[in-house]
């Protein structure tokens, strides 16, 4: 994909960029672990009058994380039915993938911190990416992002 932008002190992200509005995009950045079963990292929502963060989403190694879910989608680049959605055990994120003809996969991006709190809040923005060649570097820069070795 891109080169991070909320990365200002070269620390490894993703930027996702929708194809059809440079504008909306999706950012993962600010990756930190305590221990070898988990990685946090926070994820910046942009789109025209909104800006939206959560400081801390939580990967953790026994639960299925995005790269796999993203993996499949890439596989999937000649399209499937209806929609197919993946979230953190916590929540707080969630990744919804519906394909297009033409094949354009947009990937509806939903933030909701303390998910289970009464007064909490979400945000969302659609990315649309190429089915094929994006939908796999998008795959394989997540799940870089993601490892254990950073």
């Amino acid at each position: 994909m891109t080169p991070p932008d909320c990365d200002i002190e070269n620390q490894p992200g993703v930027a996702i960029r929708s194809q059809d509005n440079p504008a909306v995009g999706v950012t993962l950045c600010d990756r930190f672990s305590f221990d070898q079963d988990s990685v946090h990292y926070a994820v910046e929502l942009r789109a025209p009058g909104l800006t939206a963060r959560v400081e801390e989403v939580v990967a953790w190694s026994w639960d299925s994380d995005l790269a796999p879910f993203l993996e499949e989608l890439a596989a999937d680049f000649r399209g499937w039915d209806g929609e197919r959605c993946w979230q953190t055990h916590d929540g707080d994120l969630t990744v919804s993938a519906a394909f297009r003809p033409g094949g354009h996969v947009g990937l509806t991006w939903t933030v909701r911190p303390w998910p289970d709190a009464a007064g909490g809040w979400c945000a969302s923005v659609t990315t649309w990416l190429e089915a094929g060649e994006q939908m796999a570097s998008l795959a394989s820069d997540v799940r870089h992002f993601l490892a254990d070795d950073l």
